[in-house]
This record gives C-alpha cells, sequence and structure tokens, in this order.
C-alpha cells in the first residue's frame, strides 16, 4: 500500500529589516519540524516601498538546524576559545518593488527547532534625527511547508526486515530507534532484486539533513551481494531515518532486506542511591551519623578500577541548575574534579534540550591537577558533543561521532588549562568525554589515573561582553537570546576585537569635547543675567549641567562619570535643550510679562509631556520651535504695526546680533541633521552644542531701556527713602 504523507503549512509575521551592526539587527524566525518529516521547504517573501528613497538591496538569509545560526558579516573576531563553523545563508535581490519569492527546499530535515535569521548589508553609521527622512521600509517574512509520513516504517534492532522500493520516485523511508548507551550501529542491506529479476542499484542514505553543516550518510548497494556501514557514536535516544532509493529503471521496483544492529556498552559510575544521597548531604548540609559512611563511599565509587576493567565508560553525575534566563551552572556531585583514566572515557551530562538554552554561550573549561598524573608525559584528551558522546578519544579521530562533529580540548602537565565557548549551542544533550592518553599507546599508560577540574556553565554572553559591550536580552515571541552591542570602536561577537578600537586618549578627548563644549552657555548666562533675563539664565543653567554630565555618563568607553540614572540624564538633557529654545524665542517677542511666563510654564509641561512620549522624535523640537516662531512673528508684526516702522528699528541689532545669531542656528542645525555620524559624533555635537550657545548669546533682546538691572543701592531699604504720599479719598455715608 501506498504511504500516507501528510502536508502542514507553518507562517509568521513579517518583519522590517534593518542594517546590520550587530546581532540584535539581524531578524529571527523560529520553526518547529515535526518527526517524520520527509521534505521541507522554506516560501522566503521579500518586499521594499515605492518611494524614490528605496533602492536596490541585497538581502542575506541565514539557516541552522537546533539554535540561533551563528553569523559575522562584519568579518570581526571571535573570542580566543570559541569555536565557530560558516553558516549556511543565501542572497535575495530586490531590485524593484515588485516582490522577491525564493524557495528553499531541504529533503529528510532533522526534526526540532530551526532558525533562519534575515538581514540588510552594514550600516553606513549615519545619525538620522528621526523624522527629518523617511527610510524605505524593507519586508521579509520567512513561511515553512512541511511534508510529512505518517506511517513510517519501524526498522526493529536486530530483526532482518524485507522491504520494496515501489519506483525511483517513490524512495522507502524507515526509522530506528538508537538506544542510550549505543557505542556502535551498523546497518546491512541484502537480498537486493528487481521486479525483473536482474541486478539492483539502490542508494541508502542515513540520518537526516541539518544546516549549517549535514553529516548524512550515503551508501550505494549494486548487485545481490550483501553491503553494509558501521557508524561509531549513533545519536542516543533518537529516531534515525533511514531513506532507500532505487537508481534503476523507472517501471521496476525494487525488493531489499534491512537489519540495523547496536553495540552497546556498559556504563559504570556510582550507584544512584549514592549519588542521591550524596546530593541530599551538599544541598541540606551532613546529618551526624550518616556523613560518615555514605559520603566516602559516593566519593570513592567512581575511582573503582575494577569497575572501569569491566565498562566502556565512567559517567560521573552532574546537576544542572538553573540560574536566570539563559544561565546555567553544572555541579559535580562528587566535587569539582574528575578521575580520567586510560582504560575507559570519563562522561559527563551537560542537558541542554530545553528548547531555552540554545540562546547563550556554552562554556566548558578544564584544568588538570598535575600532582594527580604519575606520568609525565600523558595528556588528557576531551571532546564536546552533541547528541552522542565521542568514546574512544584519540588524535585521529578529531572529535567525530556518526552524524556530528565534536569539540576537541586537551590538558597536559606543560598546558594544565583548557577552554571552549561554543556559540548558540544547539538544542540537545551535550557530552564531555575526557580521556587519558600516553604518546606509545595504552599500554603506557596502565592503570594511571589522573584528575581533572571542570567547569561547566551556560552564560548569555561570555565575560558580559567585556568592558567595552552591553550583553542585551533579546526576544522572538517566546524564544529569548542574546547578544552583545559594542561600543569605542570595538566589535566581534563578544566585544573582543580592538582592530578598529578607539585609545584611551581619544575616548578622553571625546569626552571632554562633549563635556567641556557646554561651557559655551557660561556667555549665554552671563548676558541673560547682566540683561535681567533670570528666568532665562536659570534654564541656560539647568541646560549646562544635565547637558554636561549627560555626555559624561553616555561615553563608550573607560572615561565615564554618571552622577545619577542615565535615563534620567537623558531625559533632563533633552528637556533642557528644547526649553532653552523655546524661551530664547518667547523672550525675543518682547510679549508682556505675565503673558510670556505663563507661555514659559505651559510651554515647558508640554514639552515635558511629550519629550515622555518620544524622546528623539524631530517634532519634539521642531513643534516648541515652529509655535514659538509663530508667536514671535506675530508679536513683531504687532509692535511694527503699532510703531509704524520696523521691528526691532535698529540696523545695528539686525546686523551684528540677529543675523549673526540666526546664522549660527542655522549651522547648528544642519550639524545636528545631516552630518553626525558613529565615527565624528564627538565633534560634530561638540560644534553643535558651541553653536547653539553662541546663538543664544546673539539673540537674547536687550534689556529694557528704563531698567538698572544691577543698581543694587537703590534696591535697598536700611536708610532713608523719600517716599511718595499717595493720598487716600474717604468718602463717608452720612
Amino acid at each position: 500500500a501506498d504511504s500516507l504523507y501528510v502536508s502542514e503549512y507553518f507562517s509568521q509575521s513579517a518583519q522590517k529589516l534593518s542594517f546590520y551592526s550587530w546581532y540584535g539587527n539581524a531578524k529571527l524566525f523560529h520553526f518547529h519540524v515535526p518527526e517524520d518529516t520527509v521534505l521541507l521547504r522554506w516560501l522566503l517573501q521579500a518586499s521594499r516601498g515605492k518611494g524614490p528613497e528605496c533602492t536596490s538591496m541585497e538581502i542575506t538569509v541565514h539557516f541552522r538546524h537546533g539554535a540561533p545560526p551563528v553569523i559575522n558579516p562584519l568579518g570581526t573576531r571571535f573570542p580566543a576559545n570559541a569555536t565557530v563553523r560558516p553558516s549556511y545563508n543565501i542572497s535575495i535581490t530586490l531590485s524593484s518593488a515588485v516582490p522577491n519569492t525564493t524557495f528553499v527546499n531541504v529533503t529528510t530535515p532533522a526534526s526540532g527547532d530551526w532558525f533562519i535569521a534575515a538581514h540588510l548589508p552594514q550600516a553606513a553609521g549615519r545619525i538620522e534625527v528621526k523624522g527629518f527622512s523617511t527610510p524605505c521600509p524593507y519586508m521579509f517574512q520567512a513561511d515553512m511547508f512541511v511534508l510529512r509520513l505518517t506511517d513510517m516504517p519501524v526498522l526493529e534492532p536486530g530483526v532482518p526486515m524485507p522491504h520494496t522500493v515501489v519506483s525511483p520516485a517513490k524512495p522507502l523511508h524507515v526509522k530506528v530507534f538508537v538506544p542510550k548507551h549505543a557505542a556502535a550501529m551498523r546497518f546491512q542491506l541484502s537480498s537486493c532484486v528487481t521486479s525483473e529479476q536482474r541486478a539492483c542499484t539502490v542508494r541508502v542514505l542515513l540520518g537526516s539533513i541539518t544546516l549549517p553543516q549535514s553529516f548524512q550518510r550515503s551508501l550505494t548497494c549494486t548487485g545481490s551481494t550483501n553491503c553494509s556501514l558501521a557508524l561509531e557514536s549513533p545519536p542516543w535516544e533518537k529516531w534515525l531515518q533511514i531513506m532507500v532509493e532505487s537508481l534503476g529503471t523507472a517501471n521496476a521496483s525494487v525488493s531489499v532486506e534491512m537489519l540495523a544492529s547496536f553495540t552497546v556498552c556498559r556504563p559504570g559510575s556510582a550507584s544512584s542511591f549514592l549519588n542521591f544521597i550524596s546530593l541530599n548531604q551538599s544541598q541540606a548540609g551532613a546529618r551526624p551519623g550518616a556523613a560518615g559512611s555514605s559520603a566516602p563511599a559516593a566519593a570513592q565509587a567512581p575511582l573503582n578500577t575494577s569497575g572501569q576493567r569491566s565498562s566502556c565508560l565512567q559517567s560521573q553525575p552532574v546537576v544542572r541548575e538553573d540560574l536566570d534566563v539563559v544561565s546555567v551552572r553544572y555541579r559535580l556531585l562528587n566535587g569539582p574534579s574528575v578521575p580520567v583514566s586510560s582504560l575507559s572515557p570519563t562522561l559527563l551530562l551537560l542537558n541542554l534540550n530545553t528548547g531555552m538554552d540554545s540562546g547563550g554561550s556554552l562554556v566548558v573549561s578544564l584544568l588538570l591537577n598535575k600532582t594527580s598524573v604519575s606520568l609525565a608525559n600523558a595528556t588528557v584528551a576531551a571532546c564536546v558533543s552533541a547528541a552522542s558522546p565521542v568514546l574512544s578519544l584519540n588524535a585521529t579521530r578529531n572529535c567525530s561521532t556518526a552524524f556530528s562533529q565534536g569539540y576537541p580540548l586537551s590538558v597536559s602537565t606543560s598546558s594544565p588549562e583548557a577552554m571552549l565557548i561554543v556559540l548558540y549551542p544547539q538544542t540537545d544533550d551535550w557530552f564531555l568525554s575526557l580521556q587519558l592518553l600516553c604518546p606509545k599507546g595504552q599500554g603506557e599508560c596502565g592503570s594511571a589515573e589522573g584528575r581533572v577540574s571542570v567547569l561547566a556553565y551556560l552564560t548569555p554572553c561570555f565575560n558580559d561582553c567585556g568592558p567595552y559591550g552591553q550583553c542585551s536580552l533579546l526576544r522572538r515571541h517566546g524564544f529569548l537570546y542574546a547578544g552583545c552591542s559594542c561600543k569605542a570602536g570595538w566589535g566581534g561577537w563578544s566585544c573582543t576585537d580592538d582592530s578598529k578600537a578607539q585609545t584611551v586618549g581619544t575616548q578622553n578627548l571625546a569626552t571632554l569635547l562633549l563635556t567641556l563644549s557646554n561651557l559655551m552657555f557660561l556667555p549665554a548666562i552671563a548676558v541673560a543675567v547682566y540683561r535681567f533675563y533670570l528666568v532665562e539664565a536659570s534654564v541656560y543653567t539647568y541646560t549646562m549641567f544635565f547637558s554636561t554630565f549627560y555626555h559624561a555618563c553616555d561615553q563608550p568607553g573607560v572615561a565615564v562619570l554618571c552622577i545619577m540614572d542615565y535615563d534620567t540624564l537623558q531625559y533632563c538633557d533633552f528637556l533642557g535643550s528644547v526649553v532653552s529654545i523655546w524661551v530664547t524665542i518667547l523672550c525675543m517677542a518682547r510679549l508682556k510679562k505675565i503673558l510670556k511666563y505663563v507661555l514659559f510654564v505651559l510651554g515647558t509641561l508640554l514639552i515635558a509631556m511629550s519629550l515622555q512620549l518620544d524622546r528623539r522624535g524631530v517634532w519634539n523640537m521642531m513643534g516648541p520651535c515652529l509655535f514659538a516662531l509663530l508667536i514671535m512673528v506675530t508679536a513683531w508684526v504687532h509692535h511694527g504695526a503699532k510703531r509704524r516702522h520696523c521691528y526691532p528699528s535698529s540696523w545695528k541689532r539686525w546686523v551684528f546680533y540677529l543675523l549673526p545669531g540666526i546664522t549660527l542656528a542655522f549651522i547648528a542645525i544642519s550639524v545636528y541633521a545631516f552630518m553626525e555620524t558613529n565615527e565624528n559624533y564627538y565633534y560634530t555635537h561638540s560644534i553643535w552644542h558651541v553653536l547653539v550657545a553662541c546663538s543664544v548669546a546673539f539673540l537674547l533682546p536687550p534689556r529694557d531701556k528704563h531698567k538698572k538691572p544691577w543698581a543694587w543701592s537703590q534696591k535697598l531699604t536700611c536708610r532713608y527713602q523719600i517716599c511718595q504720599n499717595d493720598r487716600e479719598e474717604l468718602y463717608a455715608v452720612t
């Protein structure tokens, strides 16, 4: 009977793409491929806006099974001990407003989590003011189509099973379950004949396809002779998919007989009862009378030499301790160090199969106790692998298992420390295998042993991104993952690439420029005080203070000083800047005092509200400016009509004050809106500070002619005064 196939379709909402500067700019899509899937098809749809600002653009799409893809579009360096394998990616070019549709097919894909990451090319680094320009929207959407076999035959281990391949267009799919502690698997195909009683040719594919690397094994069988394939360290407690396809004529069916057998090793370890007692004692403390008998037995059980000789691996109990989001610590029950011998590997299980662990970095650190090794030239070889452990460690196998490639480590008396960083480890059971090796073979080692201290943990960002980076927790629907945002020219996955880093001198110069440039408000404050504009002078002092300390706290390097919370400093800086412009223009309008101060307070309250809604919106600054200019122009027209000549009437006022002030203000706005980039920010923004402060000093109007602001002798009351006698008229009602 024909097999029953079921098709399923999974879709996620489209996301707006961003230019790439760090991992947070990549848009992530997370899918789950069900078991027994024989065909996976990605439907990738990309589109762009229709405005004139939209140009031809190349979108890069990365694929990975088990964890988010590790990408490096900027070509930066990774941490020293990190293992990086290039991701599988394709490029999609958007040359017009017509949407682009791309299909990616994967046959016999691995079940479980699949991730897609998409991004635009490297960001230009220009700082754009929100609202001044309209960026072109580039949209990307990924949909998944799967074809699943509902009645996939099961191949029982050790039992020969006949099957028929109907035609080359309809391959045969079977699966076999790999038991725990399977050291090897042997697949055998025999009795291969066609329906025409001719010699057949078939191809057998064992395993599933994973990206970026696929370790699917292929076997071609010709004729009726037996052909077989041996696999070392198959994945434990997983279904292994096997596909058999005919390479013969189209009309002939093929009959084959398949046999799968496993070699299972017997692990030797401390008994679960002793491990359970050791766990209770390590968490709750030892009880009198129990510690003396149970704990030593548990500690000495893994060192039993006779048990090592009769088993193929020594399993050490490990406790997974969840600390926080994407943060796990692995604790060995029998102490921080584990015994290692040459007779059989020591095995540690690192559980990362919760589905929420692949968004961080797995760190494994080894430290050899030199005094524990009796042979000076011995080496402890280690392998970190997923799905199945490496049970035979030597220099030639390079930590490879049946369907994956592990990560090798080694420690010796000459190099007793080793560290491994696995970026975004795939969701699975991870294993750490350790074994003592000697240059002349196992016979030289004999019964020698050593002890290795193991430190293993999962962290969101390795080394917390260092002093020049910030670890950010990112989210895509319910999946959490972490990334590093680097500063001061540093780059790389963990902000360890210093090829473009700013020197400490450059960082100090940037801090001094951005902070000391605010002292240019002192002339404006002095002019305001001299002309008796005390409220305006108070606003300029507020702006100078908070702008100075905001930029002292906003620095990316080591020259940082924060006198209060960063968010508070930023809000006060933005508020002071907009209110300074507001009060300056209203002061130029020469309104009545009561009206001017009412507008001061009301405008400040409205500006504070708008900044709370959106601090970086251009209309938070342009709106108050335009409204204040409207008030000023209206007041100037009113004054001119009342006096019947142009206001301000003095040509010196226009030539020496207003025109220079307006010119400086326009240059400042141009620098702020169109010239700032990430590289030149520290001096272009400093120029903005200087120009704005100088323009305020020029634009402040002169004081009232009848007012002498600092005539203190007329204001003191501790002397005789000639007072005006106001006569009151009293009226009597009779």
